[in-house]
């Protein structure tokens, strides 16, 4: 018998990345024999003593997901907490048409997997710095589906970590799928490099 794995994730009801993050998960926890749990936490709480709020909440609002989180996991348990958080998202309006995946290394792996995946909602846009398309068995993006899908791709010519081929290839494959590909290289290493942040800043505008 091919043993499970259970996998904790932290999560802020509150926040976009940690959205970004469960959705990924419970798509590798579907293919992957990984049962997830879902404890709470709240990003508002952990800057309350700061001298400036990263959150701009001063009065607390944020909070109020995070309880309501806690609440519905120990009554009806981190199956249910699931689809609360599902659920908050979809009642915003805010849908995969409306919503950018971004991020930087192994955020820029998880934005190609969540943007792409087969059983996934087409997002407006991907945004990937210094990363790749995961190339895992079991799993093949959905590119047929995605040619209205913008993606925004940069990577360092000096990358130690993540070498500049993966992005180049990310292009390739993403351009061969008919996606819309802005793409950027730059002399920098395994980073963001700031020469690229205005160009992604004027993409992002011109994609949401």
């Amino acid at each position: 018998m091919v043993a499970r794995w259970t996998a904790d994730l932290w999560f802020d009801p509150s926040c976009p990345a940690s959205r970004t993050t469960a959705r990924w998960l419970a798509g590798v926890a579907a293919e992957a024999r990984i049962d997830v749990e879902w404890p709470v936490m709240s990003l508002s709480v952990l800057n309350e003593h700061r001298a400036v709020d990263p959150e701009g909440d001063e009065h607390g609002y944020l909070w109020i997901a995070a309880r309501i989180g806690t609440a519905v996991r120990e009554r009806y348990g981190s199956a249910a907490l699931a689809a609360f958080h599902d659920a908050l998202w979809e009642r915003t309006g805010l849908g995969a048409e409306r919503t950018v995946l971004g991020g930087f290394s192994m955020g820029s792996v998880m934005s190609h997997a969540l943007g792409l995946g087969p059983d996934r909602p087409a997002p407006a846009g991907i945004l990937a710095l210094s990363g790749f398309v995961p190339q895992v068995e079991g799993w093949r993006p959905d590119l047929g589906s995605r040619t209205g899908t913008r993606a925004f791709v940069a990577h360092g010519r000096n990358d130690p970590v993540i070498e500049v081929g993966f992005g180049r290839r990310a292009r390739e494959l993403l351009e061969a799928g008919g996606l819309d590909v802005e793409y950027h290289e730059g002399d920098g290493g395994h980073q963001v490099d700031p020469a690229h942040v205005p160009a992604a800043a004027g993409w992002l505008r011109a994609t949401l």
